[in-house]
């Protein structure tokens, strides 16, 4: 691509310029936010357990993301800039002026290896899954705006002028906003083609459904054949008041339960119906009130899962088979 550059010193400035930073922290974030739209688009086939079918927050949500998402990407892309971008770029500096090596491909193995060293960090922290896309992008993310700084450098030595472009972020801003247009339109077509498919549940019998299933705070609910159950801190719905609040009791004893494959009944409704999602009713003597766990995940990894409360912000909480 023309950006081989020899390993002759550049002249003398300060190690980190401040355009050049701005320029890596301007293109980091165009690049978290193309991000960004990736991985929504990506959840148009997963299963939202039921969240955000209210859409009064879901509303104010999105006009949080239009407001504030600016201001946090640019915070984002300057935190970056300082931690990867820029310590990797006057690493570069450094060995570029002592071997023959190209400036470029010093600066590049520094992103990576910085990128690298932040990701196995927040994987040991257990920010990040070590298996999951997520941990790879942090390790390569300093890739696009080290390739940035590197070109207005080769093009400082071929000019002669420091970078000093004020347009930067405004041009970063266009670049980000029509690579989300141009994902979210993508994954438009891909959902009215069929590419991609929207979630589907597992149909589950009762002979799937039997076994030991476990949540978090040490919830276990063992569901036996015949319609018997056993209950360990199992979250259920409270016995008195409106069965629609985000609180919940804990459960533990015997109990019964039963396969609902119609959406026949809807613990939010007095008898109305739940749609058509199967689920399982948890009954308890002398605890709560009935309980729908609503039947979710894969058919190699279902779950059972409750929404307490409003759509929007209610409590979720998941079981999953042992």
């Amino acid at each position: 691509m023309g950006w081989a550059e020899s390993g002759a010193p550049a002249r003398a400035r300060p190690r980190w310029d401040g355009a050049e930073v701005n320029l890596a922290a301007a293109v980091c974030a165009a690049q978290a936010a193309a991000v960004t739209a990736v991985f929504w688009v990506g959840t148009f086939d997963d299963d939202d357990h039921g969240a955000g079918s209210g859409g009064g927050l879901a509303a104010v949500g999105l006009l949080c993301v239009l407001v504030f998402g600016p201001a946090l990407l640019a915070a984002l892309g300057a935190l970056h800039a300082a931690v990867v971008t820029m310590p990797a770029a006057s690493a570069a500096r450094l060995a570029a002026r002592r071997t023959p090596v190209p400036e470029v491909a010093w600066q590049l193995a520094s992103a990576l290896s910085l990128g690298a060293l932040w990701a196995v960090l927040a994987v040991a922290l257990g920010g990040l899954s070590p298996r999951g896309a997520p941990a790879l992008l942090l390790a390569a993310s300093g890739v696009l705006p080290s390739l940035a700084v590197a070109h207005v450098r080769r093009r400082e030595r071929r000019t002669g002028r420091p970078p000093g472009d004020r347009r930067v972020w405004l041009r970063a801003a266009l670049a980000a906003l029509g690579a989300c247009v141009l994902i979210a339109g993508a994954g438009a077509v891909g959902l009215a083609t069929g590419l991609i498919r929207e979630y589907e549940p597992p149909r589950l019998g009762a002979d799937r459904l039997t076994g030991v299933w476990r949540g978090d705070h040490g919830a276990v609910l063992r569901l036996d054949p015949g319609g018997r159950a056993q209950l360990t801190e199992v979250p259920a719905q409270p016995e008195f008041g409106d069965v629609a609040t985000r609180e919940f009791t804990r459960c533990a004893g015997p109990g019964h339960w039963s396969l609902d494959t119609g959406g026949r009944y809807d613990p939010y409704a007095d008898g109305g119906t739940s749609g058509q999602r199967a689920g399982v009713v948890v009954r308890v003597a002398d605890c709560g009130h009935d309980t729908y766990w609503t039947i979710g995940g894969t058919a190699d990894r279902p779950e059972l899962f409750v929404l307490f409360g409003d759509p929007d912000s209610g409590d979720l909480r998941i079981l999953r088979r042992d």
